[in-house]
C-alpha cells in the first residue's frame, strides 16, 4: 500500500479539525516536523515534534472551540511532488445571522506519508469573530504590542 498524496494528507487534517478528531491529528505529523502559524496573534512558537502537536490539538480540545465545516477547497500542487499549497475556509455558523467564514492558506510539505513542514496562514481576526471573542483578540494586539514582537 502506497503513503497517502500530501493533498489526502491535508484533506484529513482540515477535515480531523473540523469533526473535532483532536485525538487522530498528530499521527499525521513526522516524529520530527516544522509547524508555524505565522498570522497567529499573539504569535506562536513553532511546533517541532509529534508531541508538541499532540498538545496544541488537546488545547483546541479543551477550548471547546464552536464547530465549523470545511469549504472552498483548492489544492495546488507544486512541481515538488511533497509540497503542496492548499487554500480553503473554515465556515463556523452564527445562529440565526450569515456564517462567519475563515480563510486559510497552507503550504505544506509530506513526506512518507507524514507532514514534515507547514506553514499554516489563518486569518486572527474572522477567526475571534467565529468565536465571539474580539475582546481576546484586543488583548492580545496590546500584549503584542507591550512586549515587542
Amino acid at each position: 500500500m502506497s503513503d497517502p498524496t500530501p493533498r489526502e494528507v491535508f484533506l484529513r487534517l482540515v477535515h480531523g479539525v473540523a469533526e473535532e478528531r483532536y485525538g487522530e491529528l498528530p499521527d499525521l505529523y513526522a516524529e520530527t516536523t516544522d509547524v508555524r502559524h505565522p498570522m497567529a496573534t499573539p504569535p506562536a512558537r513553532p511546533l517541532t515534534s509529534r508531541d508538541e502537536l499532540r498538545e496544541h490539538f488537546s488545547g483546541m480540545e479543551r477550548a471547546s472551540l464552536p464547530r465549523r465545516r470545511v469549504v472552498d477547497v483548492v489544492v495546488h500542487e507544486t512541481t515538488d511532488p511533497e509540497v503542496i499549497v492548499a487554500e480553503f475556509g473554515y465556515e463556523f455558523p452564527n445562529g440565526d445571522g450569515p456564517a462567519t467564514t475563515v480563510p486559510c492558506v497552507f503550504v505544506m510539505r509530506v513526506r512518507n506519508g507524514e507532514i514534515v513542514e507547514s506553514r499554516d496562514y489563518i486569518d486572527p481576526l474572522r477567526t475571534r469573530l467565529a468565536r465571539d471573542d474580539i475582546g481576546g483578540l484586543a488583548a492580545a494586539l496590546r500584549a503584542t504590542r507591550g512586549s515587542g514582537a
